[in-house]
């Protein structure tokens, strides 16, 4: 995803877009919508990627019902009627002339919001799907010769509100390519569709899209440490719990894979001052037998003693499901959505944060990082300076959510070849100046 455009979704009233990077540092105050944009971009990657509905109270974002989503002013300014966002993405190998646009309308229904109309374009064309109350589900196409519409058969009208509750998005292309849409309507002075037209529409096929796997979303406080662990399903969950599970069945199924996984958390262990090592230790030579996630640190020349996670603090247990999510094999395509990975770290291990993210990220392996750890930010600007990794300037992303009475303004800022921060408003990071002017100042 390159941008993601919000309208009168919880405290973002006005349309807004926000420019999204491989790597993309969200800060500002707390309540001022970070995590509510978290939630927006995995919804969007459903409703697209999945053609789902959006479940906006699915772990670990419980935004509630629709009065809790849609936009509201409160007194005689009401709640918003409905709340639209959508995506641009690339096509592919992500060339500029391939890229393409994601938009969807949410509406009320009961007490839940769900998808009411849906847009999708690119260069050549667009396709856009939805019902209003009382209608029937209508499809509508255009090209740079007009637009055009027509009616969805009704069995895919009962498909899209009760059956499978997915979007229009995957369906679209199938109803086309069966021969649907030649009968369709001009809209005002359009011309009489033609194949071509019909076939610029169908070139907005689901199958051009590079698959994805499913987005990891991280909660703010991850598990915490078990002295001894039962060998179970990995399962993956916003808190981690799963991870020792994960670590375990890599050391016993495969021992490769698991040196490739030790490597990675050792190097990230060491440049955190967190451990030197870590292992699996058996209490038994079945795969079934309990077992401990044990670290040691090195000192004085001396191996120091392997301590139980549980012995060491939260903070390893804190950063584990992380790092292992970021450095296991199998997710070079996948969306991370991370909420203050830096809690519990000491200072110098939040900057050994920002280094992992700018070693982890790349073209279509995207973090979206909520943080407030200045610590964090300032390595990820030193390393982009000093190409410590591939990341480029251009690579980063920093949105800056300034809170303006019940409103929220994303402003998208970027860094240059100096590391220095760029198109600032001129609150962002007033309140550390304050401090530092009333550390030597006084008064």
């Amino acid at each position: 995803m390159d941008a993601i455009r919000l309208k009168n979704y919880r405290c973002f009233r006005d349309e807004q877009s926000a420019r999204l990077a491989p790597l993309t540092l969200l800060v500002g105050d707390n309540s001022a919508g970070k995590t509510s944009f978290l939630a927006m971009v995995r919804a969007l990657w459903v409703a697209f990627f999945d053609s789902r509905f959006p479940d906006f109270k699915e772990e670990p974002y419980d935004l509630g019902s629709y009065d809790e989503i849609a936009h509201h002013r409160g007194g005689r300014g009401g709640r918003a009627d409905g709340f639209e966002a959508g995506f641009s993405d690339r096509y592919g190998q992500r060339h500029e002339s391939e890229k393409f646009t994601f938009d969807v309308r949410f509406d009320r229904s009961g007490s839940a919001p769900v998808p009411v109309k849906t847009r999708i374009a690119d260069a050549d064309a667009w396709i856009e799907s939805g019902f209003a109350p009382g209608e029937s589900l209508k499809v509508r196409i255009g090209t740079d010769r007009g637009a055009w519409e027509g009616e969805i058969a009704s069995e895919m009208e009962d498909t899209y509100m009760m059956g499978e509750r997915s979007t229009i998005p995957r369906q679209l292309p199938i109803w086309f390519y069966a021969g649907g849409g030649l009968g369709m309507n001009p809209i005002g002075n359009s011309p009489s569709s033609s194949e071509e037209d019909l076939n610029k529409a169908r070139q907005l096929d689901l199958s051009r899209w590079r698959p994805f796997s499913r987005p990891f979303a991280s909660a703010p406080v991850r598990s915490k440490p078990r002295r001894t662990y039962d060998p179970a399903r990995v399962v993956s969950d916003p808190e981690g719990d799963y991870i020792p599970m994960y670590l375990a069945d890599m050391h016993f199924r495969d021992k490769a894979a698991w040196e490739r996984l030790k490597d990675g958390l050792e190097r990230f262990g060491r440049d955190a001052g967190l451990f030197d090592e870590i292992s699996v230790k058996a209490w038994g030579r079945r795969g079934g037998d309990p077992f401990q996630i044990q670290v040691r640190k090195f000192g004085g020349g001396l191996n120091g003693p392997w301590r139980n996670l549980a012995d060491v603090g939260y903070g390893v247990s804190q950063a584990l499901p992380l790092m292992a999510e970021l450095l296991r094999e199998g997710g070079e395509d996948r969306l991370f959505l991370l909420q203050q990975p830096e809690v519990h770290l000491h200072p110098s291990a939040q900057a050994a944060l920002g280094s992992l993210f700018c070693r982890t990220a790349w073209s279509i392996r995207q973090l979206i990082v909520e943080t407030h750890s200045d610590h964090l930010i300032d390595r990820v600007r030193m390393d982009v300076r000093d190409g410590v990794s591939d990341l480029k300037p251009s690579d980063v992303s920093i949105l800056y959510f300034q809170r303006d009475a019940l409103d929220v303004k994303i402003h998208s800022l970027v860094i240059d070849e100096e590391g220095n921060i760029l198109n600032a408003p001129d609150d962002y990071r007033r309140f550390f100046m304050e401090e530092v002017e009333h550390s030597l100042w006084g008064g």
